[in-house]
């Protein structure tokens, strides 16, 4: 009996190493993949950029930080949302307008949404990100780390159920694709090519190619597999106009 339970707390002792080590081995790197997209330069970065027709801004300056968008509604009514370190609100006019809790924190969300996808792979190494190396696979020719995202509830927002999937190019640690599975609004999985990259101010940008599934159950590591044998719905072209990068000194 007692070799017995040596023999399970040996195999615990080792699955528990070698998830440690998978970790961290995902952290240096993601670490390398913000460092060769931007690095230090986003956490100075004063950012201006258009998408879907909405005005977006984002100021960083070490750990603060003040993302905003600029949105005119069905009715043609023009609101601005601020989001920083102190929350969200919502203006119209310059007047502050009064919003329920719920709503304020839709509305966070879908501002920082905008952001975080635009600024990859910076947001990754935020607290409540944890990081997985699960594999490397081929796509189109090139050999990428595959990185698992899931994030803590404890700052990891609304939607911190939610699971990505990061494919790091092993020679220069871009990231080229990215998957996710959300569960709002009923839920969804989506896979973004990254095309059109370019640098303004020192930091990486790209667009997208928006694919789906309508197979739930898919795990998101077989997505680059389905991509390349055309298996995905393409739902949507994901453009960034980038207008302005200013870097604080």
């Amino acid at each position: 009996m007692m070799k017995k339970y040596l023999y399970f707390s040996l195999l615990l002792a080792l699955f528990s190493c070698n998830d440690e080590a998978s970790t961290s081995e995902a952290d240096k790197i993601v670490a390398k993949a913000i460092e060769q997209a931007g690095g230090e330069k986003y956490s100075r970065a004063s950012i201006e950029f258009n998408f879907r027709g909405n005005l977006y801004t984002s100021q960083r300056n070490g750990g603060e930080f003040e993302l905003t968008r600029k949105i005119t509604d069905s009715t043609g009514t023009t609101y601005y949302d601020v989001l920083n370190n102190k929350g969200f609100k919502r203006f119209h006019q310059d007047e502050e307008v009064a919003i329920s809790d719920s709503l304020a924190g839709v509305y966070s969300e879908s501002v920082n949404a905008v952001h975080y996808f635009v600024q990859l792979p910076f947001g990754l190494n935020d607290d409540a990100v944890v990081k997985e190396l699960v594999g490397q696979d081929t796509v189109n020719g090139k050999l990428y780390h595959e990185i698992k995202v899931t994030f803590r509830q404890e700052g990891g927002g609304q939607d911190h159920e939610d699971v990505y999937m990061y494919w790091i190019d092993k020679e220069n640690y871009s990231v080229d694709y990215l998957a996710y599975r959300f569960f709002v609004n009923d839920g969804g999985i989506r896979f973004r090519k990254a095309v059109n990259p370019r640098t303004e101010g020192g930091i990486r940008f790209v667009d997208y190619e928006n694919y789906k599934t309508n197979d739930l159950t898919t795990p998101l590591q077989d997505l680059d597999d389905m991509f390349q044998k055309g298996e995905l719905i393409k739902v949507s072209q994901i453009e960034n106009e980038i207008l302005n990068v200013e870097i604080k000194e």
